[in-house]
């Protein structure tokens, strides 16, 4: 099948949001709304001993306060069934076992009594001694697990003519999406209707059933839109049971929007963590060996592993002989989770300023290094690539950027006003990853179409780019075009992350057009190109005609639908049976550094990326400028300052918790090779929201070194590592 790249075309969605039409979560208008507010523990670790709530009652407006004495028989749903990724559920008993866990909940008639009555719940607390960080006494590592292993590495580095060994720190992210974590439920014709924006409305239905002893056929999750995710809603929230359990203990709708300096504790993060990467290589550039171990900071009672820091390094490169060593560190902090390109992010920018640390050993060229590296089959499994295109990526950025101007000793490149001229490359790759997904579409004789599929819109453009799809097999109106996603209602739902949304509901979508297409051929004869089908069902009086399609993703069976239909994560890749899949990216970035000041700028960056065919090219060229920025602001901006004290994270909020701002980010250039990938799936798309940030802070850092002559190996770099 040869398919031809997609015209280029607006946001289905954009007018709707212009002016306001899409509505979030929190932004539906219910009669009779009560909102809610939770109090967060005010220590670490220990025990709460008595919860004073009278002043609380008092306050004018207050319906109720819960607390644990309430919701002690709420359970825990596992993650494998749609529930908390941590096996977590506060307010079920005394036990503290982070900062800013909720102790107790306000339910009143306003958010602002809400919020006066919860500081007016006075908690006590029998506190116990606690470990803020992984680098502090009282951490606890985990014994080492082997994750992945090829050859002999530790065989290759002792006959290896050069090596080098280092080791990099990551700090602890925060998310900071947009929109706000929400949580809104209410009984309505004797269903449990939820509303949250959230990745994954199957986990807020099954998991709050399981929580609740509820059947899930009774509960409806709904998230029309998600105003950013970024995986920080890819699970049920610590308030999703509470809320929905409040809100059929007083018989009224509930709705909480938890407050972001709470966010910082009760919500997922990026863990810190520690990279030590040793590298052997001939003098010719062939890299021999690699050794790769981690360490990942993880709460006491977590179950968020780290085993994927070496699943997508260990790909980029043609490197025989390899072995990947992680463990986890724990402490008493609220869980980690996933946090955009979760391990290949952290581990990206350790191992690819490690092929910069080789390449100046060996005296070669940076890209010149990783072309000689390439890789004519998966190192780790030796099957073929489903396509394998990082050289391509990373020739055509080299010319964009002018890569053969650079001067290549550091500290050598000067700008007209004195300062230091750095320029960076990384290669980075995403797994190509699919899960299961149900279509069901109508076409309507008057002029409207209505498709509802598995999948979430989180602002990365899924929408568009299942619209793009349809309009490509059949001729419907685009201005009249009704998209349901998200909305357990219209269609079983499965966990949208991983980069897998796209690469699994634009193959659903064109499987249930094409369905759709053979229907209308059966009902009214051929179909000429660009046909107007709403005007042929007129003609023949059929008011709509109906089809349905379930889609699985390559090499999957009705075990992994069973799992999805069920609530469980049911995603595949990158091996599959005969190949293994991956999106590719390589960055070039240019970094000015003030002489004095030591302020560093980023004035231009050219990214090439290879996401299979591209399905809207504004939301694809729009997810790398966000990938780049993102990973420029971990490279320069984003820690969390975590107080040893008290276990707190001391700028939780978005004033304090340092970004990227307009004045940070000069000229961002994509490229999108736009190359079907037709090994992977029927349309030939692969994901490109979790690999535009891949690399971008290495490149960063490279770029830093080559500027300065300076090589730091922690992030993020600030003007004092450079003084």
């Amino acid at each position: 099948m040869t398919l031809t790249s997609t015209p280029d075309r607006p946001r289905t969605d954009a007018r709707d949001k212009v002016l306001g039409r899409a509505l979030f979560a929190a932004d539906v208008p219910i009669p009779g709304l009560l909102h809610a507010m939770t109090v967060p523990a005010t220590i670490a670790k220990g025990r709460v001993t008595q919860i004073d709530t009278r002043e609380a009652i008092a306050e004018p407006g207050v319906v109720r306060v819960f607390t644990h004495e309430d919701f002690g028989d709420i359970g825990v749903t596992p993650a494998t069934l749609g529930g908390n990724q941590p096996g977590f559920q506060p307010m079920t008993g005394t036990d503290i076992l982070f900062r800013g866990q909720p102790v107790a909940m306000v339910v009143a008639e306003t958010l602002e009594a809400a919020a006066e009555a919860a500081r007016l719940v006075h908690v006590s607390y029998a506190p116990a001694p606690f470990t803020a960080s992984m680098g502090a006494p009282g951490a606890e590592p985990q014994p080492f697990e082997t994750t992945i292993e090829a050859g002999d590495a530790t065989g290759a580095l002792d006959a290896a003519e050069i090596t080098i060994e280092a080791a990099y720190d990551h700090p602890q992210n925060h998310h900071n999406p947009m929109e706000l974590i929400s949580t809104t439920a209410l009984v309505e014709e004797g269903r449990i209707v939820i509303r949250e924006g959230t990745q994954n409305t199957a986990a807020i239905k099954f998991g709050t059933a399981g929580a609740l002893g509820l059947d899930p056929d009774l509960v409806d999750a709904l998230s029309p839109y998600t105003g950013g995710g970024f995986g920080q809603k890819n699970v049920l929230q610590l308030q999703s049971v509470l809320v929905t359990r409040a809100a059929i203990a007083l018989g009224r709708p509930v709705k909480l929007v938890m407050p972001r300096a709470q966010l910082f504790h009760t919500a997922s993060h990026r863990p810190a963590s520690h990279h030590r990467i040793q590298l052997g290589a001939a003098r010719d550039g062939q890299i021999t060996g690699a050794i790769y171990e981690s360490d990942q900071q993880n709460g006491r009672y977590d179950q968020f592993l780290g085993s994927a820091h070496n699943e997508t390094v260990s790909r980029v490169y043609g490197i025989p002989n390899w072995t990947g060593r992680e463990r986890l560190v724990r402490v008493d902090s609220s869980p980690p989770g996933h946090m955009r390109s979760p391990h290949e992010h952290p581990a990206s920018y350790a191992f690819e300023s490690a092929m910069d640390e080789l390449a100046y050993a060996l005296e070669i060229d940076p890209v010149a290094l990783r072309l000689a590296n390439d890789a004519g089959s998966d190192p780790i499994t030796g099957k073929p690539y489903s396509s394998r295109t990082l050289n391509e990526c990373l020739e055509r950025g080299a010319a964009r950027f002018g890569w053969d101007r650079r001067v290549p000793a550091p500290g050598s490149m000067r700008a007209e006003d004195g300062s230091q001229i750095g320029w960076g490359v990384a290669a980075g790759a995403y797994k190509g990853s699919m899960c299961p997904a149900i279509a069901r579409l109508r076409i309507r004789a008057d002029g409207v179409t209505q498709l509802a599929i598995t999948g979430h819109e989180m602002g990365q453009g899924i929408r568009s780019a299942v619209a793009s799809e349809l309009m490509e097999v059949l001729a419907v109106n685009p201005d009249r075009m009704e998209i349901r996603m998200g909305d357990t209602r219209a269609a079983p739902q499965h966990l949208t992350a991983g980069s897998w949304g796209t690469g699994s509901a634009v193959p659903a979508t064109r499987a249930v057009a094409e369905r759709m297409h053979a229907a209308l051929t059966e009902l009214l004869g051929p179909l000429e190109p660009g046909d107007d089908v709403h005007a042929r069902l007129m003609a023949v009086r059929r008011p709509y005609l109906e089809v349905s399609v379930t889609q699985l993703g390559l090499d999957q069976t009705q075990a992994h639908l069973d799992r999805m239909l069920r609530g469980a994560p049911a995603a595949i890749g990158p091996e599959y049976n005969d190949l293994v899949a991956f999106s590719w990216i390589a960055h070039f970035i240019e970094v000015r550094v003030h002489p004095t000041l030591r302020q560093i700028r980023v004035p231009r960056v050219v990214s090439v990326a290879d996401c299979g065919r591209v399905m809207n090219h504004r939301t694809a060229t729009s997810q790398i400028h966000g990938g780049v920025v993102w990973g420029i602001g971990a490279a320069l901006h984003e820690v969390a300052e975590i107080d040893p004290r008290y276990g707190f994270v001391l700028n939780n909020d978005i004033a304090d918790y340092v970004m990227p701002v307009n004045a940070d980010i000069g000229d961002i250039s994509v490229e999108l090779l736009d190359q079907p990938d037709l090994a992977l799936n029927a349309s030939g798309v692969k994901g490109i929201g979790e690999v535009a940030m891949v690399g971008v802070s290495a490149a960063v850092a490279n770029a830093v070194f080559h500027a300065t002559g300076r090589r730091v190996r922690h992030l993020p770099i600030r003007v004092e590592d450079l003084m």
